[in-house]
């Protein structure tokens, strides 16, 4: 690659991505002006693809134009969440910020009822569905029987530990001491285990994926910066 095969935005582009990795990979010596120079401006540019995507996405198409365009019916459907939208503005101003208190308290609650439903029906219940189908019979005769119910067995008794532990390890009573049984103890030991075993895993995940966006950093440098230099 050269520069007569670049066009003058791809040129830009490169050398702005060069630029802004060097500042972000200066973080090495420390926190510094560079490094936060880069951070505000992908901070910036989030918020700005965030802002043009909620007023693209809702704003326009689901409150400005069915007041504009739209018939009875739908201006009178979109009169409410206008309401809350205005008193949600209203919390700019010191002096009128109790009157989006109200708004405020609905998307909290409807926040939380998303998250809550979410976790509930993406996450509990097809965890307990494939926890339950290790002990089936059928699917144990496919996959090899006996380990089958093992790793059934580990997964479940991993679970109860781990909910013995929150639930009885963490707790303390009046008296400062721990809020379990002697045989509680031990399985909350084991829960600890479990957890940082997860929480290892995740961060294992956190570093790949680290490393894999350093990785193309690097490519990024050398397939497209380094050929520009020695090959003008």
């Amino acid at each position: 690659m050269s520069l007569a095969d670049l066009s003058l935005v791809d040129l830009v582009g490169a050398l702005v991505g060069f630029g802004l990795t060097l500042m972000v990979f200066s973080y090495v010596f420390g926190d510094n002006a560079l490094f936060r120079i880069a951070i505000h401006i992908f901070i910036g540019v989030s918020a700005g693809y965030a802002g043009i995507v909620a007023l693209y996405n809702v704003i326009w198409p689901q409150l400005v134009a069915p007041v504009i365009f739209g018939s009875s019916s739908e201006r009178l459907f979109v009169l409410f969440p206008l309401v809350m939208a205005g008193l949600l503005l209203l919390k700019i101003t010191p002096r009128f910020s109790a009157l989006g208190n109200l708004s405020m308290a609905y998307l909290v609650g409807v926040g939380m009822a998303a998250a809550i439903g979410g976790a509930v029906t993406g996450t509990i219940f097809p965890q307990v569905v494939a926890t339950t189908n290790l002990f089936a019979l059928q699917a144990a005769q496919q996959t090899g029987g006996t380990w089958q119910y093992v790793k059934g067995a580990a997964i479940l008794f991993g679970t109860l530990t781990t909910l013995i532990y929150f639930h009885f390890g963490v707790r303390k009573n009046p008296e400062r001491k721990p809020a379990s049984n002697v045989w509680i103890e031990p399985l909350a030991w084991v829960g600890q285990i479990f957890i940082a075993i997860t929480l290892g895993a995740i961060f294992a995940g956190v570093y790949s994926a680290a490393l894999t966006a350093f990785i193309e950093r690097v490519y990024f440098i050398g397939d497209v910066l380094l050929p520009l230099i020695f090959n003008p």
